[in-house]
């Protein structure tokens, strides 16, 4: 019968075999090296054996005759001892059985240690080194490695090989190698030492090594980011920089370097990581090498900013790092770089990644005790919010100032809530543009333009519509209805934290700040706020424990409700205009010189944009007392005065009656009551212009000149374009003193009165008395020689 069995190709046959000899081949080479390994500790064993017996202390030739003699005693009392023959063979056997045994009797009872503890304790490494088996010193063996058999006619043929051999003495040339470079090491000999000047010329030579790596390193990663992307961790390495000489100033220009390289190469978007899905799918060759850059940019950068983290850490927490390269006081100025890379980032990279970050490292900087530190967080977060038009970033700066404040009990400083000032809220109130307003175009629908349009014109209103939505799509402009609802959330943070410090910290130093920003964005308030917010303005007014300027900006704040979604309320402010009619002499020529700006906006406010609410008594009691203030403040608060007067003229029609002499009506004018409506302002004249009309300052002059004749706004008496366009804030900030004189000019004063500010002072103070005796002989006023003494003091300050 014929056998049916398929008998393998030679090529499975080849392949099969080659398998199990590449696994026998491994078998026998991981048995080799576990004998090479034994044979290494055999050797390492013997080596420290040798060691031993040579470093052990040789016995004086004294102790090695005592020894000899106490042996020779023995021998002798061994010799006087009894002998072996006479004992039984019984008794003999039994003693050399105990003598082979370790017992109680052969045993030193003083000692509770085990039996054999003294044999071993004291056994040396030489004996047990004796006491190992040891082999010949012989050829060895060669070992056969079974191959797989060959079958032939005759039967089965074995097939081996021998075992290659293991080279052991490499090992131990090696091992022999580090033994004398240790040895090498600890008997090198020390640095000789370098002279100043050698020392400076050496660090001199390192620095320019490591600036010249820098901008090596720095230039290829400019000039090809994608594929020079891992040298920003070569360049990031070097902010680790150990060598002490060189240390402060190769990390500061890391630092500065990598700030502005991330500054250029970082893309204008944000890099999200990839989902699981995305990094299965197959994708071009130029795909992949852009997702490697951005995650290895994104992966340095996160590095980066850690390093600025640490830094200025460790510089707050007085910590050294354990290698103490860099000093205490070198750590500050490593800190002020840090937070200046930081700032810059802030401010031009608020679309990248990790800026949450960032807003949480500077924001409680502000409030550090390090002014320059803290001026640079301030000036940071200014720019942020000028630049800011989508209103993104800013939200989230608000935040996190919102909770610095809370979380620190309101203690922090003013400046932090100033900020808030610098935020581009008011353009959420502003009118609509004619884009908004006009409705957004339709597309036809296409039962439309089948019923309106022929064939070719529907072929051609497709391809227009098409076109329409392209350049929809590509329109950069953020969507207004976005911005809208950012701007609302910002300023519901904002109104949170004011509110919270007016209810739990009115006595913090935080006020101030709370005021003028609620002065700024009173006229968005929620109108459902105006009643108890006016109540607390008021309240806090009539405390009396702000400070002037405080009681200005409650006005304002108060005034600034009223204007705009206020209108609609029935509130009576009068509280309001009688207290800064009151407070008006308060200012002078002093210290509360800076607040007369404040009183200008507040006047614009209460006066001139609510003309339909204000009385003509009230209006005329205003332009009286300025006129009056405006003779002993200094020059740019007098043009801002008389600017705000003019205003006043023009808005309120029968201002002329106090350029007349003749009283209009009963009664007399009273200058010490503080109630605007009752004092009779229509019964005096403006006098006071007559007086400025004289003043050492030209713009003072033209003014008043202008004033005196009516305020026209043509002809002779009409102010210059540049005069009487500009608002009276305005003009007070443009002619103000701060690092700045005025020359009285020459040809417009008397001889009898020179150049000199101290005789112009007394020549007005002699002028003032005059017209006020004239004035109180003409009218009958009540006490007038105490408001005479007051008018006096008030021009003289």
């Amino acid at each position: 019968r014929k056998n049916t069995k398929r008998v393998p190709s030679f090529r499975k046959l080849l392949r099969t075999s080659k398998i199990k000899l590449d696994n026998k081949l491994k078998n026998k080479q991981y048995k080799q090296q576990s004998a090479a390994k034994k044979y290494r500790k055999e050797q390492k064993k013997l080596r420290q054996a040798v060691r031993d017996a040579v470093c052990r202390k040789p016995v004086p030739l004294e102790e090695y005759k005592k020894k000899q003699v106490a042996e020779k005693r023995e021998e002798e009392e061994e010799e006087d001892a009894l002998p072996l023959d006479m004992m039984d063979e019984d008794d003999l056997k039994l003693m050399e059985d105990l003598a082979q045994k370790a017992s109680f009797l052969t045993r030193d009872l003083s000692s509770n240690e085990p039996v054999h503890i003294k044999k071993r304790k004291h056994e040396s490494v030489i004996d047990k080194y004796e006491k190992m088996p040891r082999r010949m010193q012989t050829e060895p063996e060669k070992e056969l490695i079974h191959l797989l058999p060959i079958k032939d006619k005759g039967g089965i043929i074995p097939q081996t090989m021998e075992k290659p051999v293991l080279n052991v003495a490499q090992d131990e040339e090696e091992e022999d190698t580090e033994e004398m470079e240790v040895a090498e090491d600890s008997n090198e000999e020390p640095l000789p030492v370098l002279t100043p000047e050698e020392m400076a010329a050496e660090r001199r030579r390192k620095l320019q090594e490591r600036k010249i790596h820098i901008a090596a390193l720095a230039s290829a990663i400019l000039s090809d980011p994608e594929n020079n992307i891992k040298k920003l961790k070569e360049l990031r390495a070097m902010l680790m920089e150990q060598d002490p000489n060189v240390a402060v100033i190769v990390r500061k220009l890391v630092m500065v370097s990598l700030m502005e390289i991330f500054k250029d190469i970082a893309p204008s978007y944000k890099i999200r990581p990839l989902t699981e899905a995305e990094k299965a799918t197959k994708v071009k060759k130029e795909t992949q090498k852009l997702r490697e850059f951005e995650e290895g940019l994104v992966s340095q950068y996160k590095f980066y900013l850690e390093n600025l983290e640490q830094t200025v850490k460790d510089w707050k927490q007085r910590k050294l790092k354990k290698s103490n390269v860099i000093s205490l006081k070198a750590y500050k100025g490593l800190a002020e770089i840090a937070v200046k890379c930081l700032c810059e980032l802030l401010v031009a990279l608020p679309h990248f990644n990790f800026h949450n970050n960032i807003i949480v490292l500077i924001v409680p900087l502000m409030n550090d005790t390090s002014k320059m530190i803290s001026e640079l967080c301030f000036e940071a977060v200014k720019k942020l919010f000028k630049q800011d038009k989508l209103g993104f970033a800013s939200l989230g700066v608000v935040k996190v100032i919102s909770g610095l404040v809370k979380g620190r009990n309101y203690n922090v400083r003013p400046e932090v809530l100033k900020v808030f000032l610098h935020l581009r809220i008011k353009e959420v109130e502003l009118k609509k543009d004619s884009e908004d307003i006009a409705p957004k175009k339709k597309f036809m629908t296409y039962k439309e333009k089948r019923k309106n349009l022929s064939r070719m014109q529907r072929k051609w209103k497709k391809a227009e519509e098409k076109l329409e939505r392209e350049l929809l799509e590509a329109e950069a402009s953020e969507s207004k209805e976005k911005k809208l609802k950012l701007h609302t959330e910002t300023l519901n943070i904002v109104f949170l934290t004011y509110f919270r410090i007016l209810k739990k910290a009115q006595k913090s130093p935080l006020l101030p700040a709370v005021l003028e920003g609620l002065a700024k964005f009173a006229h968005l308030i929620n109108v459902e706020f105006f009643d108890d917010l006016l109540i607390v303005l008021h309240s806090l007014i009539a405390s009396g424990d702000l400070t002037y300027r405080e009681t200005l900006h409650c006005i304002l704040s108060a005034f600034h409700i009223l204007s705009g979604q206020g209108d609609v309320l029935n509130i009576d402010p009068m509280k309001f205009y009688t207290h800064l009619y009151k407070t008006l002499f308060s200012l002078h020529a002093g210290g509360t010189n800076d607040d007369i700006g404040i009183v200008l906006q507040c006047l614009d406010v209460m006066l001139a944009k609510r003309r339909k609410q204000v009385s003509q008594q009230r209006a005329l009691a205003f332009i009286k007392r300025l006129s009056t203030l405006g003779l002993h403040v200094l020059p740019n608060s007098s043009i801002g005065i008389l600017a705000t007067n003019r205003v006043l003229m023009h808005t309120f029609p029968k201002m002329d009656l106090l350029l007349d002499n003749e009283s209009q009506g009963s009664g007399v004018y009273l200058p010490e009551l503080d109630e605007p409506e009752h004092c009779n302002a229509q019964n005096t004249a403006l006098w006071e212009l007559h007086l400025l009309q004289r003043h050492y300052h030209p713009i003072v002059q033209k003014f008043a000149a202008h004033l005196i004749v009516g305020a026209p706004a043509e002809g002779s008496g009409a102010l210059s374009p540049d005069l009487s366009r500009r608002p009276a804030t305005e003009l007070f900030e443009t002619y103000s003193m701060k690092g700045m004189t005025f020359n009285p000019p020459v040809a417009s004063v008397t001889p009898r009165r020179k150049d000199t500010f101290s005789q112009t002072e007394s020549f007005l103070n002699e002028e003032l008395n005059e017209r006020l005796q004239q004035h109180i002989s003409e009218t009958a006023v009540h006490k007038p020689l105490d408001f005479a003494k007051h008018l006096k003091e008030s021009s003289l300050s």
